[in-house]
């Protein structure tokens, strides 16, 4: 029978985290005032929503999410693990090493959910806005993301006129929640089969091969927190009490 699952990407070995990659999975590192995983807000947050069937995709350290999470009861949900395959590499890899372990079906619908993303997105309207336009691929997305570094602006010869500081993109961004068809999995295979690299990635190459065949693809625009932690200049920066403010609901 046909029905949502999560594919959580929590295998990489977070580089730009390190030092503090060294001794803990990235999906590990203690957030906010409690101090608990990264991983178990994800976790909580798609138990709140009603999806309640979590694969995680692993590789680096897996041992430490394996020995906080088990098998799920603890947490409501019931969580399969799946070994990143080193012949099916990239996110891309990771999701059709999944389905190829047969996690799930083209029948399904599938929420994948990057693990170095801290967000209260609202995952259940995502999942029905998705559903209720018949989309392939439903893409997260939010306004005003300011860039983290200043831009320049320069004339023809090179010379410097000014800087902007940390602008605000016009345009939304990807926030790293992507909702899926099943019968993306069978274009992801035809996909993977005709390129020349070993790497395959959701959002460089799947996505793109989606609209270049005028699949349906839609933005599901939110205005929701989101926080990527996947480095640690943005992990000093995350504060405890906002983390407490905005997530704690899922500790009620």
């Amino acid at each position: 029978m046909a029905k949502t699952k999560a594919l959580i990407l929590c295998g990489g070995p977070g580089v730009r985290l390190r030092p503090i990659t060294y001794y803990f999975q990235k999906t590990m590192i203690p957030i906010g005032i409690k101090q608990k995983p990264l991983l178990e807000y994800v976790v909580r947050l798609l138990k709140f929503h009603g999806i309640k069937d979590l694969t995680l995709l692993v590789k680096y350290k897996y041992e430490q999410i394996l020995n906080y999470f088990d098998d799920g009861s603890r947490f409501g949900v019931k969580i399969s693990y799946v070994h990143d395959d080193p012949n099916l590499k990239g996110t891309g890899g990771s999701i059709l090493n999944a389905y190829h372990k047969g996690m799930m079906t083209t029948k399904d619908t599938i929420l994948v959910y990057y693990g170095d993303i801290l967000t209260n997105i609202n995952l259940k309207d995502m999942v029905n806005y998705h559903k209720k336009r018949k989309a392939l691929a439903t893409v997260a997305l939010a306004s005003g993301f300011s860039v983290r570094v200043g831009l320049a602006e320069i004339d023809e010869e090179g010379k410097i006129l000014g800087f902007v500081e940390k602008p605000v993109l016009k345009r939304p961004v990807s926030i790293g929640v992507v909702v899926l068809d099943g019968k993306v999995l069978g274009y992801m295979d035809s996909l993977q089969k005709s390129i020349e690299s070993e790497e395959i990635d959701l959002m460089r190459d799947v996505i793109p091969y989606l609209l270049k065949l005028d699949k349906p693809v839609y933005g599901y625009l939110t205005d929701a927190f989101w926080y990527d932690v996947g480095s640690t200049e943005a992990y000093e920066k995350l504060n405890p009490k906002m983390v407490e403010d905005l997530m704690s609901f899922l500790f009620e």
